[in-house]
């Protein structure tokens, strides 16, 4: 874990939300006196808050919240539905539970739909949004069901969560052979990855995530009415970085040039940065990517506390 690089001190809470118990790992700083600056960092469609330790180790002095997002990591357990707006009140509750009244939030692939949401739904816990790789609308065809929605912008990644592992060196060797992660493999990347496999009941371990879960959350991220009402109403400063290769390290990644002109286009208080050499998975997941996210959130912070002139 991260408790030494940037000098956190690392725990793991469990706050109760509608329909269960939302885990969450929590960053404090391991010398920090009086109030801190605090980011709440929220992962991506199958991943858990364990993508985030190489922003973290980047980020002294910062308090940094991660939740597991119910049906990921050990919020899995958590019943009824999902969506986008489930999430965003499930931020609310892990903030009530630590006290926290306003923060930066940073939020990678789906992370980003739900913050933008978090922001619409409870504007007054968020100082400013830093978008990585997500939050804006995918560029999908209309008229697809279920499957093939998920199939299209998740490919191999939402057939991962059908499969069955003997072990976790069979999965970790399962992702050593992922195009996104040659030459970027990592003890922090074994630790993520080990996290996610859970007892199938059979003696054989599963993605904690389910497909049914991501199913639910795809649909509602690209025809659902949270996001592009939140899109809409958006008040807060939002700060979307893209970089230029997806889940498979193929170009164009999530935002094709053209989509993504439209989009800021029609969205004209978010900005914009093309962050080159990384793919969606490298951008939060590996040292330099890291840099980069960490450096931006840094940023984000001392902005929120800058004081506007009248």
């Amino acid at each position: 874990m991260s408790d030494g690089n940037a000098g956190h001190r690392y725990r793991e809470i469990d706050v109760p939300v509608q329909g269960g118990m939302l885990r969450a790992g929590v960053w404090e700083p391991a010398d920090a006196q009086g109030e801190v600056p605090t980011a709440l960092v929220v992962h991506g469609v199958t991943a858990s808050h364990l993508a985030w330790p190489f922003v973290v180790d980047r980020l002294p002095g910062v308090r940094v919240v991660a939740p597991d997002l119910r049906g990921r990591g050990r919020s899995n357990g958590i019943a009824g539905p999902a969506g986008m707006a489930a999430h965003a009140d499930d931020l609310a509750a892990l903030l009530d539970a630590l006290g926290i009244e306003r923060t930066l939030v940073v939020g990678h692939s789906m992370g980003g739909f739900v913050s933008v949401v978090f922001a619409h739904r409870h504007p007054e816990r968020v100082s400013r949004l830093l978008l990585v790789d997500g939050g804006l609308p995918l560029d999908v065809p209309a008229g697809l069901s279920t499957d093939q929605l998920v199939a299209g912008i998740l490919g191999p990644t939402a057939a991962r969560l059908s499969m069955r592992f003997a072990n976790a060196g069979e999965y970790l060797d399962f992702w050593r052979r992922h195009p996104a992660f040659e030459g970027a493999w990592t003890p922090e990347l074994e630790r993520y990855l080990a996290y996610d496999l859970v007892e199938d009941g059979s003696g054989a371990f599963r993605p904690a995530t389910s497909y049914e879960t991501t199913a639910d959350d795809t649909l509602d991220m690209n025809g659902g009415t949270a996001l592009p009402d939140a899109l809409t109403g958006l008040q807060h400063p939002a700060r979307l970085l893209t970089v230029p290769r997806g889940l498979q390290n193929e170009p164009p990644g999530l935002y094709a040039p053209a989509h993504l002109e439209r989009l800021l286009a029609t969205y004209p208080g978010v900005q914009h940065e093309r962050v080159d050499g990384f793919n969606h998975y490298t951008i939060v997941m590996s040292p330099s990517g890291a840099d980069v996210v960490a450096a931006a959130a840094r940023e984000e912070l001392a902005a929120a506390t800058t004081p506007t002139r009248p």
